[in-house]
Order: structure tokens, then sequence, then C-alpha cells
């Protein structure tokens, strides 16, 4: 059995396997026996040159290195989720079946109603002297008991102090009064054709080194609000995953997480989470146990070209808010639906993506100043930042409508909202500007170039209105809203 599998963009580190043109996004913990280990010890201060050999820098970090080893209780048949091809436990991440139909020969191994512990192994890396030790969520999720191995052959007890899924990593502290080797976290951020050299634990053989460069930095492979992942082309496998990537000083500079692979084997596409973001993580885990997040409560999109030219801007970037949640710290600082977010606590916000990651590296209670454009003008506004809630919060909702309405011009018919708040979209012209940008029956109006509208009528007479050759409606399908630039008029 293994505790490896295949994720889709849209899920990634979600657990989720499928093919993306033929090629699969993979964790890289696995499942194998476990192997013995030999003794390097730690030498002194060094200069690497990569021209000559590695050696010098595998002699310095080799020590810090640990194999993960994880058991998961026994789960009954009687209690696991019958999905019709066999009965999978509940404890399984999500998609842990689709890698095991790859390999029948792990499947159903417990003909009787009980199945016995499961076993996987991963990597991971002491950062203190003490014991700390960082590996992946997904490594030590649900775990009943958790045991490292050196590369000397020690092996220790640990638990887990903390995990954060959204980030997918976890702290580990190794049971044992002693010191330990340790490696540090690099305060400077690698540069793309920087050196990296990945160690761990891959397929269960133990303490093996690769090399290769930072092929890219910030990635987005789809695993959650948080990606900015470094791609580096050193060979990562199954097993790999929670192990580290060092620099040529031997500071970690990324936490192996993920490969693009169409075999299950390296092709040299690897992904490791930044040590900035570590940091932040693990100082969280090990004053809290848990990871809390700077919270503004608005729901955001990016600014495209068309949503650019709309409102006036130059260029396409900030975010721009689509909702905001009842009560949230944006909604009681007077943020409103329709803002621009350019700057947030100091920091340009490039996208969406980019004020996600600025705001939960804000530590809650803190006054921040929040850059907008609104209404043609710049503003700025302070926010005290609150704390990630844990459940999903109830959106601040619109107003009321009345009846029904032809825009032949865009495109759409129009009727009274079925929840009574704004204009409900009954038909769509295939061939016609709204259909093009995304607009489909079924769809809520709730806003016209900043103006709410409560009548069909008050659509009609908003694109009278407006002298820029687009407009800004902001439309709601289902639980989401967003923001949709079209033509001013038909073409």
């Amino acid at each position: 059995m293994s505790a490896e599998f295949t994720l889709t963009r849209k899920t990634v580190l979600g657990l989720v396997a499928a093919g993306l043109l033929g090629t699969t996004v993979m964790t890289t913990a696995m499942l194998v026996p476990q192997p013995g280990f030999a003794k390097a010890e730690t030498p002194a201060a060094f200069v690497v040159d990569p021209t000559r050999s590695f050696a010098p820098l595998v002699e310095k970090v080799m020590p810090a290195v640990v194999s993960v080893e994880v058991k998961f209780k026994a789960v009954s048949n009687d209690s696991a989720a019958d999905d019709g091809d066999g009965a999978m436990p509940d404890g399984m991440p999500p998609g842990l079946k689709d890698f095991f139909d790859q390999f029948p020969q792990f499947k159903n191994r417990m003909p009787d109603q009980q199945r016995g512990p499961s076993m996987a192994e991963g990597s991971g890396f002491l950062i203190s002297a003490d014991g700390y030790a960082v590996t992946n969520n997904h490594v030590v999720k649900d775990a009943e008991e958790v045991k490292v191995t050196f590369h000397d052959g020690e092996h220790y007890d640990a638990k887990a102090i903390g995990t954060d899924a959204k980030t997918d990593l976890a702290l580990l502290k190794i049971d044992a009064n002693k010191s330990f080797p340790f490696v540090k976290l690099a305060d400077d951020e690698a540069k793309v054709g920087d050196w990296v050299m990945a160690v761990g634990n891959p397929f269960g053989l133990g303490g093996t080194v690769t090399a290769g460069i930072v092929s890219a930095r910030g990635r987005d492979i789809g695993s959650g609000p948080y990606d900015d992942f470094l791609q580096i082309d050193a060979s990562i496998n199954k097993g790999n995953s929670g192990g580290p990537s060092f620099n040529l000083n031997g500071d970690v500079v990324g936490v192996n997480s993920a490969i693009f692979s169409p075999s299950g084997g390296s092709v040299g596409i690897g992904f490791a989470i930044p040590a900035s973001i570590v940091k932040d993580v693990v100082d969280s885990l090990k004053s809290n146990g848990a990871v809390t997040r700077g919270w503004l409560g608005v729901q955001i999109q990016p600014v495209t070209d068309d949503i650019a030219e709309s409102l006036g801007l130059k260029e396409a970037k900030g975010a721009i808010v689509a909702d905001l949640t009842e009560d949230s710290p944006a909604q009681k600082a007077g943020i409103r639906q329709g803002d621009t977010i350019l700057k947030a606590n100091g920091e340009e916000i490039a996208d969406a993506k980019d004020l996600a990651r600025t705001i939960a590296k804000v530590k809650p209670g803190t006054d921040i100043a929040v850059d907008i454009y609104r209404d043609g003008k710049p503003e700025t506004i302070t926010v005290k930042i609150g704390a990630m809630p844990g459940e999903t919060p109830k959106m601040a909702g619109v107003t009321k409508p009345d009846k029904g309405f032809d825009l032949s011009d865009l495109g759409l018919k129009l009727a009274p909202a079925d929840d009574g708040a704004g204009v409900k979209v009954t038909e769509v012209d295939p061939n016609s500007p709204a259909a093009s940008r995304g607009i489909q029956a079924g769809d809520v109006i709730l806003e016209v170039a900043g103006k709410e509208v409560t009548h069909p009528a008050d659509v009609a007479d908003a694109f009278k209105g407006v002298k820029e050759k687009r407009v800004l409606l902001l439309v709601r399908s289902g639980d989401n809203q967003r923001y949709i630039a079209i033509p001013a008029a038909k073409g």
C-alpha cells in the first residue's frame, strides 16, 4: 500500500488524481519498506563549487535530513466508504483510491472485515537542536504513529505539533532528550537559475541526493489560495515529500511537495514550498499548534484588461472587490463592492492571489493601510485585520426586483430575480457580447456601472448613461459574484 497519490490542477495537494495533457501532478509521499542508512558527520563551514562536487554540501546537511515513517490506524470495512470499486477507508485522503487503481496488488488486501494498519513514508528535516522537524501535511495527516529515521539508522518516535493543510506543511517534535543536528531556513529568496540540491527518501531508499536549478518562481498549481511554489528541476520522486532543497550555503530554500509526471517518476518538474512561507507557518505551528491568518473578508477577482478599461485604470493590476462578508474587517472599514485594491500593508497587489497571500501574513488585530481605486480616483482606507474564520461566512447580499424588460442590443432578456435581489438573466443570445463574456441564463445582475439595479429597466438606463466603451456589471452566479466588463453597445 502507498501514501502516494496523483492530483489535478484544480485540486493539487487536495489529493484528487487525474491527468493534465498527459501529465499528472503528484505529491511525493510513498509507502515502501524502510531501508538502512550510513552515518555522516557535520563538517565545519565551507564553500561549495558545484563545478567540482556537491560532496561538501552533502556532508554538511545530510545528518539533519530524516525519513518520516507513518502508521495509520486500522479501518473496518464496515465503516469504509464503498465507491463501487472496492471499499476504501474513511480516513483515506481524497484521490488515494485513484492511485491504487494503478496498482491492483495494493487494493483490498484485507479480505476480512478488519483492515490492518497502513504504513507510509516521506521525508523531513530538523530545524532546531531540540528536535523540531518539518515535513508535509499530506505525509502525516491522520497519523496514529510517527517515527523519524536519521541517515545513520537511528530512529525516534515523534508527534505532530501542528499541521496546515492550506500550505501542506507540518511541524513534528522528536520524543528524545538530546541534541540533534539541524539546518537553517534560508533568509534570502531563491532566484531563478540558482543551484539547488534536494535530499530525501524517494521510493523508501533513504538519504538520496539530486541536484538542479530553480526553474521558476511563484508557481500556482491549484492547490489552494496561497500557492507560491518554487519550480525546480532536481529529480523529485515518490517519498521525497517533506524533504528539503538546499542552496549552496546549506540553507533550506524550499520543502519539496509535488511533481508533474506522466508516469509517477521524475521528469524534472518539481515544486517546493519557499522557505519564507515555511518560516511563517512553522513559527505559528510552534506557538499555537495551528496557523492563524489575517482576514479581510472580501470576495475578490482579478482585474482584466476589459475591467481595467471600464474602471479607467491605466493597467490591469490589483484585485477588484466582488462582494464583502457581513461584519467583516473590510466592511467595517468602509471598503465597498467595486473597489479595486492596489496596495495592502505597503505591498503592491498584482492580482487576487497576491492580495490573499499578503493579507494572510498580517497578524490579526493589526491596523494596515489599504490603497483602493474608487469612482475614478485613489483612496487609502485603514483596516483592522481580523482572524480567518473557520467556516464559510454569509455574504452581504443586495436589493429588490420588479418586472421584466428586453435588452436586445446586448443579447439579454431580463426578469425579476427569484430571491428579490437584482435582475435575473432569462435568455442570452449565444452570439452576443454578454454570452462571449460568460453571462448565462440564471445569472443575476446586481450592479451596472457601480449602480444597484432593482428593475430590468434600471439596467437599460445605466447603459444609456455611461460614456466609457465598456460597462462593468456585478453578476451573481450561484453562490459566487464576479465583475464582467461588456461593450456599451452591441458588437
